[in-house]
């Protein structure tokens, strides 16, 4: 016997989602199936009562007093009968919303928890269920145990058709899989290890018989030694310290022995295998367990260091890569978030202050949609930012001030602009408009140089300088429509064109190949990618433009949509992004990628903005998020690190200045330091 609520007692009448009389009806309906050995009359009965203890993922407190009764009624029942009740409860003992044991309940709920554990387990060797309602079986005995892997239930569901939905016990992001289900044939994974000496469970568990039914062939060829996991995980009673990962083992073994019809069984288990694997978070991009993403805040979860294989997630499907560790970028992730006019570590600890910049002009909407940075040798650099309003805004870029008042004279709304350092050590500021207008500034003098000209259908999408063997800086304009020009910044004439197929651009970059000669690197609307020396005078001759490897452009399925120059210690290499959050680099002077590059994030998916700077000693860093969202991914190539920093505003463009990144946003502009201050 186990303690009750009587069911005369008034206290009833304070508890929610249940009636003591429906309890009492059920209760003799038991009974009598029980003298009997047969009888199903209290299922449909129990569905009805059920739907009040369990309504719409919350549970009611009358289920803290109702079970205790209804528990010692079914474990009375032939084990046989009585699988559907026990997963029925096990959905109920696990659901995401429950509320605290009353202190009158606590001592009989926690005794019928002990008691259906050990009649489940009865009922899971004694059943023969569809192996779906095994795996739910064997997850509720999990759960009556105490151990957090009995959460799965709830994720587990129906795997199959609604996919794997796992929770990063890191960062909380949802990651959903739609299609991680496979049947292997062999074991890609690596298999999990019990800690040294196993824990065991205190004070006698149902468990032995479990362990003895678990055959190693269960599974087929290559899943012995998982198999040998599940029977220790259950030798030791399913201890609340073995790892999840483990008790999963467990979990598909018994699919395999007691699920039906049995091939089918033995196809689930080995798909129920492929969850003692890892994934990888889009968000804060750190490696888990397969394990800690089914269970809600699991005591001991930590990031992995060195899985075989991960399973990621990109553009909605998933797919099992190899693991970052041996060069890649998962593993080193770390997180922050703005806090006011703080960045704070994922530890809680200040990383640096966010610097404002003044307010632009009246009249402007406040967002900023296209940045340069004017880099003065021995003066204060300075960081020029645009909008709708189509006035020029010049900040100094130590505090954010204004340097003089804004410039005001572009008729349109700016959508690009360049700093053009020309060779005679004067540096112009280059901005291009909606209609194609193209204004040259003095940053210095607050004046412009002349007036707007131009007419591009489209508008100018991007600019940047370019440096020419023979000493010139020309400014170079791409637009929508596929004209790309040079132009000379002193006279204002169009001194050359490139382009010759005419591709519409939507990102332009110059990569320097030596101190007197850059490249023209511009993706096009349809993913592709185009490399022009500005220095040949005829379009179609290639002069030092090598095109990027184009097999290796394939193998990535890589469309890039934005482009930017990275230096390097020793040179200056092409980053591509793509719509994934993908990026890779790229060496000018081959065509080939540079390492393993950035992998896909579902968090800075979207149009890409890129930048990149040094300011880690020589040490590149790439800065990289998304037209209009709120996270930036700071990445190290050398090192393979990745930081995430999740901002209060909407991302529009980005550019650097020495250990700083510039945000361009949709009220403004602001700046943040790339190392801890």
């Amino acid at each position: 016997m186990i303690p009750k609520l009587p069911l005369n007692s008034p206290r009833w009448l304070d508890l929610h989602g249940v009636k003591v009389k429906e309890v009492a009806a059920l209760l003799e309906q038991l009974a009598a199936a029980a003298a009997t050995g047969s009888g199903d009359a209290w299922r449909q009965t129990w569905t009805y009562l059920a739907g009040g203890l369990l309504d719409d993922g919350v549970v009611s407190d009358g289920a803290y007093a109702a079970l205790p009764h209804l528990v010692e009624a079914v474990a009375a029942l032939p084990p046989g009968q009585t699988a559907d009740f026990w997963v029925d409860m096990g959905f109920i003992v696990t659901a995401d919303y429950r509320p605290p044991v009353p202190a009158d309940l606590e001592a009989g709920f926690g005794a019928a928890l002990r008691l259906a554990e050990r009649a489940a387990v009865r009922s899971l060797l004694a059943a023969d269920p569809p192996a779906q309602v095994c795996a739910h079986l064997v997850l509720s005995c999990v759960a009556f145990a105490g151990h957090h892997m009995g959460e799965a239930l709830g994720p587990l569901l129906d795997p199959r058709e609604s996919g794997l939905p796992l929770v990063c016990p890191g960062c909380g992001s949802d990651t959903e899989f739609p299609e991680f289900f496979v049947d292997p044939a062999r074991p890609p994974l690596e298999v999990p290890v019990l800690p040294d000496p196993a824990p065991a469970r205190q004070g006698g568990h149902p468990w032995g018989e479990v362990a003895e039914v678990v055959r190693e062939e269960a599974l087929g060829e290559g899943w012995e030694p998982f198999v040998r996991v599940a029977r220790d995980v259950a030798v030791a009673g399913v201890p609340p310290e073995a790892p999840g990962r483990a008790v999963l083992c467990l979990v598909a073994g018994m699919v395999a022995v007691r699920g039906t019809p049995q091939p089918a069984a033995g196809e689930l288990a080995r798909q129920l295998m492929a969850l003692t694997g890892y994934f990888r978070c889009w968000d804060c991009e750190r490696t888990w367990t397969i394990a800690d993403g089914l269970a809600e805040n699991p005591d001991g979860a930590r990031p992995q260091h060195h899985p075989a294989k991960v399973w990621t997630e990109s553009d909605g499907s998933a797919a099992m890569v190899e693991s970052a560790a041996a060069g890649g970028t998962g593993e080193a992730a770390t997180r922050f978030r703005q806090d006011g006019n703080a960045v704070i570590a994922a530890d809680g600890t200040p990383w640096g202050r966010i610097s404002v910049f003044a307010d632009s002009a009246p009249g402007s909407s406040g967002g900023v949609s296209a940045l340069a940075v004017v880099s003065r040798p021995g003066r204060p650099t300075l960081v020029a930012g645009a909008g709708d309003a189509g006035v020029v805004c010049l900040w100094d870029v130590a505090d954010g001030r204004l340097v003089h008042d804004p410039l005001l004279g572009h008729p349109d709304r700016i959508r690009s602009m360049t700093a053009l350092p020309m060779p005679d050590g004067r540096t112009l500021l280059a901005s291009g408009g909606d209609t194609g207008k193209i204004a040259l500034w003095n940053p210095v003098a607050g004046q412009p140089v002349r007036e707007p000209s131009g007419d591009w259908p489209g508008g100018v999408t991007g600019m940047c300088a370019a440096t020419v063997p023979d000493g010139r800086t020309l400014l170079v304009t791409a637009t929508p429509k596929g004209a790309v020009r040079l132009w000379d910044p002193d006279t204002g004439e169009c001194v050359g064109r490139l382009n010759p197929y005419g591709s519409p651009i939507q990102s332009i970059a110059a990569v320097p190949i030596s101190a007197s000669h850059m490249l023209i690197a511009a993706s096009d609307t349809a993913g592709r990618l185009h490399v022009w020396d500005p220095a040949v005078d005829d379009p179609w001759e290639s002069g030092a433009a090598v095109q990027l490897n184009a097999r290796a452009l394939a193998d990535a399925d890589h469309r890039v949509a934005a482009v930017a120059a990275v230096p390097t210690h020793d040179r200056t290499v092409l980053a591509t992004g793509d719509n994934r959050g993908v990026v890779m680099l790229w060496d000018l002077a081959t065509g080939a990628p540079i390492g393993d590059g950035l992998a896909a994030s579902t968090g800075t998916a979207g149009l890409p903005v890129l930048t990149a700077t040094t300011p880690h000693g020589g040490r590149t860093v790439l800065v990289t998020g998304t037209r209009h969202g709120h996270r930036l991914r700071i990445w190290e190539p050398e090192t393979g690190a990745v930081g995430h920093i999740a901002l209060d505003v909407a991302l529009t463009c980005l550019a650097t200045a020495g250990p700083d990144v510039i945000v361009g946003h949709d009220r403004g502009v602001l700046r943040l330091a790339l190392t801890r201050q």
